[in-house]
Protein backbone atom coordinates (compact mmCIF):
# COMPACT_ATOMS: atom_id res chain seq x y z
CA UNK A 1 0.00 0.00 0.00
CA UNK A 2 1.42 3.34 -1.02
CA UNK A 3 1.32 6.33 1.30
CA UNK A 4 0.02 9.65 0.00
CA UNK A 5 2.54 12.45 -0.38
CA UNK A 6 0.96 14.38 2.53
CA UNK A 7 1.06 11.34 4.82
CA UNK A 8 4.68 10.67 3.91
CA UNK A 9 5.65 14.29 4.67
CA UNK A 10 3.76 14.20 7.97
CA UNK A 11 5.48 10.95 9.01
CA UNK A 12 8.89 12.31 8.03
CA UNK A 13 8.36 15.54 10.03
CA UNK A 14 7.13 13.58 13.03
CA UNK A 15 10.18 11.30 12.92
CA UNK A 16 12.51 14.29 12.62
CA UNK A 17 10.92 15.99 15.62
CA UNK A 18 11.26 12.84 17.70
CA UNK A 19 15.05 12.76 17.29
CA UNK A 20 15.65 16.46 18.03
CA UNK A 21 17.06 17.17 21.48
CA UNK A 22 14.29 18.17 23.82
CA UNK A 23 14.83 21.65 25.22
CA UNK A 24 13.34 22.58 28.59
CA UNK A 25 10.31 24.80 28.19
CA UNK A 26 9.81 25.62 31.86
CA UNK A 27 12.03 27.66 34.12
CA UNK A 28 14.62 25.78 36.14
CA UNK A 29 14.21 25.22 39.83
CA UNK A 30 16.78 25.16 42.61
CA UNK A 31 19.76 26.59 40.70
CA UNK A 32 20.35 29.05 43.55
CA UNK A 33 20.13 26.42 46.29
CA UNK A 34 22.83 26.88 48.93
CA UNK A 35 23.19 30.62 48.36
CA UNK A 36 22.63 33.03 51.26
CA UNK A 37 22.62 36.82 50.97
CA UNK A 38 22.57 39.79 53.34
CA UNK A 39 20.35 42.46 51.81
CA UNK A 40 18.88 45.87 52.47
CA UNK A 41 15.21 46.54 51.72
CA UNK A 42 13.40 49.80 50.99
CA UNK A 43 10.21 51.22 49.56
CA UNK A 44 10.44 52.11 45.86
CA UNK A 45 12.17 55.48 45.53
CA UNK A 46 13.19 55.61 49.21
CA UNK A 47 16.25 54.70 51.27
CA UNK A 48 16.53 51.32 52.97
CA UNK A 49 14.17 50.87 55.91
CA UNK A 50 15.41 47.39 56.76
CA UNK A 51 19.09 46.49 56.74
CA UNK A 52 20.69 43.07 57.01
CA UNK A 53 17.84 40.80 55.89
CA UNK A 54 19.07 37.23 55.43
CA UNK A 55 17.76 35.82 52.12
CA UNK A 56 18.24 32.08 51.73
CA UNK A 57 17.76 29.66 48.84
CA UNK A 58 17.45 26.06 50.05
CA UNK A 59 15.66 22.92 48.82
CA UNK A 60 13.95 24.86 46.02
CA UNK A 61 12.58 27.44 48.47
CA UNK A 62 13.29 31.14 49.02
CA UNK A 63 13.20 32.59 52.53
CA UNK A 64 13.48 36.15 53.82
CA UNK A 65 14.27 36.16 57.56
CA UNK A 66 12.97 39.70 58.04
CA UNK A 67 9.55 38.59 56.84
CA UNK A 68 9.26 35.95 59.58
CA UNK A 69 7.98 38.57 62.03
CA UNK A 70 5.01 39.16 59.71
CA UNK A 71 4.26 35.46 59.26
CA UNK A 72 5.45 35.11 55.66
CA UNK A 73 6.31 31.57 54.66
CA UNK A 74 9.03 30.22 52.40
CA UNK A 75 8.16 30.20 48.70
CA UNK A 76 9.04 27.84 45.86
CA UNK A 77 11.28 29.69 43.45
CA UNK A 78 11.89 29.39 39.71
CA UNK A 79 14.99 30.57 37.89
CA UNK A 80 16.24 31.30 34.42
CA UNK A 81 19.89 31.81 33.57
CA UNK A 82 21.26 33.92 30.76
CA UNK A 83 25.00 34.49 30.62
CA UNK A 84 26.27 35.30 34.11
CA UNK A 85 22.85 36.37 35.44
CA UNK A 86 20.31 34.12 37.16
CA UNK A 87 16.87 35.63 37.60
CA UNK A 88 14.35 34.25 40.05
CA UNK A 89 10.69 34.63 40.90
CA UNK A 90 8.79 33.49 43.95
CA UNK A 91 5.80 34.32 46.08
CA UNK A 92 5.60 34.22 49.86
CA UNK A 93 2.38 34.44 51.85
CA UNK A 94 1.23 35.59 55.25
CA UNK A 95 -2.21 34.68 56.51
CA UNK A 96 -2.42 38.03 58.31
CA UNK A 97 -0.75 40.42 55.85
CA UNK A 98 -1.17 39.04 52.32
CA UNK A 99 1.33 38.10 49.61
CA UNK A 100 4.79 39.20 48.48
CA UNK A 101 5.71 38.70 44.81
CA UNK A 102 9.50 38.64 44.46
CA UNK A 103 11.58 39.12 41.29
CA UNK A 104 15.35 39.35 41.44
CA UNK A 105 18.68 38.75 39.76
CA UNK A 106 21.89 37.21 41.06
CA UNK A 107 24.93 38.35 39.09
CA UNK A 108 28.56 38.32 40.14
CA UNK A 109 27.58 37.16 43.61
CA UNK A 110 25.27 40.14 44.18
CA UNK A 111 21.50 39.97 44.56
CA UNK A 112 19.13 42.72 43.49
CA UNK A 113 15.45 43.04 42.70
CA UNK A 114 11.98 44.06 43.75
CA UNK A 115 9.00 42.65 45.54
CA UNK A 116 5.44 43.82 45.56
CA UNK A 117 3.37 43.54 48.70
CA UNK A 118 -0.22 42.69 47.89
CA UNK A 119 -1.91 43.46 51.22
CA UNK A 120 -4.74 41.28 52.40
CA UNK A 121 -8.08 43.05 51.98
CA UNK A 122 -9.66 44.16 55.23
CA UNK A 123 -13.00 45.40 56.54
CA UNK A 124 -12.10 49.08 56.05
CA UNK A 125 -9.99 48.61 52.91
CA UNK A 126 -11.47 46.06 50.53
CA UNK A 127 -8.97 46.81 47.75
CA UNK A 128 -5.62 47.88 49.27
CA UNK A 129 -3.01 49.30 46.90
CA UNK A 130 0.11 47.20 46.15
CA UNK A 131 3.31 48.45 47.75
CA UNK A 132 6.56 48.11 45.76
CA UNK A 133 9.89 47.51 47.50
CA UNK A 134 13.49 47.05 46.33
CA UNK A 135 16.24 44.88 47.76
CA UNK A 136 19.96 44.69 47.17
CA UNK A 137 22.68 42.66 48.84
CA UNK A 138 25.82 40.54 48.78
CA UNK A 139 26.71 36.98 49.79
CA UNK A 140 26.68 36.23 53.49
CA UNK A 141 30.18 35.39 54.71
Amino acid sequence: MLLSRQTLIAHTLFAALMVLPIMPVAAQTATLDGKVFVADIGYKGKDAHDKGDIMTFKDGKFHSATCDQYGYNKGDYKTTTQGDATTFETETQSEKYGRLQWKGTVRGGQIEGTFIMLPKPGFFDRNPAPIEHWFKGQPKV
